[in-house]
């Protein structure tokens, strides 16, 4: 997209008019303040596969994901690459180095096309002295991400690897999905089962075994760059058992 398209959609539509989730960033706000926040900035494109940010770099801008998936990854002591993390559109990408002035804390990667605003640290600062209730809602943004690591740990206390990964599978396809039909989902960008690991907090063979089980039983189905859950009332079953 180019400047002269600013303030309209990918479907045509204008971005005030746009069905953003209430969780993110842009649901959380007004017409108004959401109207002022896209005007700041750039748009930009991108392809698949293309990193964002950079772990550990020294760059203080922010993103806001406007169309598209990314996944945020960072590398843990042993140097494996763990997944922490998916954004969707109407996210706020990139916030704390911005906030702080410390380097990048992850690695932010597109999964499939993406379209983001790109703002001048300068600019979002003065956006958040300027505008209190934008300022408001980065903090519940911020807040509601921390909140979201914490519950993830937390659910995760107890429970055996198939559990773990039938929960982490069924929030994935409830939150980042797309409904075909009453009971089933696709998650269309591509997800690695070192990534399902680290997720799930569990080894790769544990994820490999428990995967391989929920495909024998119908419940998902793996494709290219893809995982079809095929029956999320199952899946749920599995994740959460009724005591």
């Amino acid at each position: 997209m180019d400047g002269g398209r600013r303030g309209r959609a990918e479907n045509g539509r204008p971005d005030g008019e746009r069905d953003w989730p209430l969780s993110s960033l842009l649901g959380r706000l007004g017409p108004a303040d959401r109207d002022h926040l896209l005007t700041l900035g750039t748009r930009v494109p991108y392809p698949a596969d293309q990193v964002l940010m950079w772990e550990a770099e020294r760059t203080d801008h922010v993103l806001i994901l406007l169309h598209g998936l990314v996944k945020v990854t960072g590398h843990a002591d042993d140097d494996r690459e763990a997944l922490l993390a998916v954004r969707m559109r109407g996210d706020l990408l990139g916030e704390l180095a911005a906030l702080d002035g410390q380097p990048r804390s992850a690695t932010v990667t597109t999964c499939g096309p993406v379209v983001t605003q790109t703002v001048t640290r300068a600019d979002f600062l003065a956006c958040l002295r300027d505008r209190p209730r934008i300022a408001h809602a980065v903090n519940q943004s911020v807040v509601a991400k921390l909140r979201a690591a914490n519950t993830h740990r937390v659910n995760f206390i107890g429970c055996d690897a198939a559990t773990r990964l039938a929960r982490v599978l069924h929030h994935l396809a409830m939150t980042y999905g797309e409904r075909d039909g009453d009971d089933s989902a696709v998650i269309r960008w591509p997800i690695t089962q070192p990534e399902l690991a680290t997720l799930a907090g569990a080894s790769e063979p544990s994820v490999q075994k428990a995967l391989r089980r929920l495909r024998e039983e119908g419940v998902v189905a793996t494709g290219y760059r893809s995982v079809r859950v095929e029956g999320l009332a199952r899946l749920r079953s599995i994740a959460y058992p009724d005591p």
